[in-house]
């Protein structure tokens, strides 16, 4: 059994400060990083164009970038719903998203924190369906959260994850290059389109943000997934991730020893030991437990080795 936790990996300064309340908080967590042997693989996301726990999510389906792609265009084909789409045919997707502009630069609410009805999908299609009417891009439906984009057959962007782009910039990722000037005129016209549009005018009346904006991203193809891990059982727990995102460090050991009590200990009681997954902003640290950790952690110099490549890796 592998466990993922996106957002269990604090940043150096706050794991060292973390680990005396970490004992304390989640006792089965400690056991288990205690037994392991950590293997920690360090990220660029500014490379991968995706988060830390995307990028594992895409090595483990197997995706391999071409040469002009960052590894996020594997978040198309990856993501998108409709699946009966030919496999050499790129998946751009848009995602929904609220874009708040600050002194220095752009920032960016996905579609997680907008709380969108499959009816103000359905209204914002229908109008920006019209937009792109005479245009190079076709508009297809996806999800309520997701659209297809259909952009020129020679488009070239290297984009990233709407995830990653909400915890650092809309500046950093916006698309510069003259190939993506058709682009940004649509999607400034769509904003202009959005501005009024009465299901936002709705939304602004119950205190809650505009969606005026899409993030596109994507363009790899299904038949870049090519050897994939082999198949087991996985458990994916993302309630530590709001808070690590938040640096709110009261809150993360809060929820870790709520899933330690309630997930952690009844798997525990049951012999099971399993593969750890543990991601934060440029790093992933996976766990496989070890025959022999359980005597041997009682060693002297093996108590609480964990701590050390917990608060020390660089």
């Amino acid at each position: 059994m592998h466990i993922v936790l996106p957002g269990a990996l604090p940043d150096v300064d706050a794991a060292r400060a973390l680990v005396p309340h970490l004992i304390e908080a989640a006792p089965v967590f400690v056991s288990w990083l205690s037994s392991g042997r950590a293997q920690l693989q360090t990220v660029d996301p500014s490379t991968t164009g995706c988060t830390t726990y995307e990028q594992w999510q895409l090595q483990r389906a197997g995706y391999q970038p071409d040469a002009e792609q960052n590894l996020a265009a594997g978040l198309g084909p990856l993501w998108v719903a409709n699946k009966h789409i030919a496999p050499d045919q790129p998946v751009w997707l848009a995602e929904l998203v609220h874009l708040a502009p600050t002194q220095s630069t752009t920032a960016m609410l996905t579609s997680d924190d907008l709380l969108i009805t499959p009816e103000q999908s359905v209204a914002l299609f229908e109008s920006a369906q019209e937009l792109f009417d005479g245009t190079p891009f076709s508009l297809h439906p996806d999800t309520d959260r997701r659209w297809r984009i259909q952009p020129p057959p020679d488009s070239r962007f290297l984009c990233a994850s709407p995830t990653l782009v909400a915890s650092t910039s809309v500046n950093d990722w916006w698309l510069k290059p003259e190939s993506a000037r058709p682009w940004r005129r649509l999607f400034n016209e769509l904003q202009m389109l959005w501005f009024s549009h009465p299901v936002n005018l709705s939304r602004q009346a119950q205190g809650l943000p505009a969606i005026n904006g899409v993030w596109l991203f994507g363009g790899g193809r299904a038949e870049q997934f090519r050897s994939p891990s082999p198949p087991s059982e996985i458990r994916v727990h993302e309630t530590l991730n709001a808070s690590f995102m938040a640096q709110d460090w009261g809150a993360w050991l809060k929820a870790l020893g709520e899933l330690d009590a309630e997930v952690f200990q009844p798997l525990a009681q049951q012999g099971v030991k399993p593969v750890l997954v543990l991601t934060g902003r440029t790093e992933t640290a996976t766990l496989e437990p070890r025959a022999l950790a359980r005597w041997t952690q009682w060693l002297p110099r093996s108590r609480n080795t964990w701590s050390k490549w917990w608060s020390y890796r660089r």
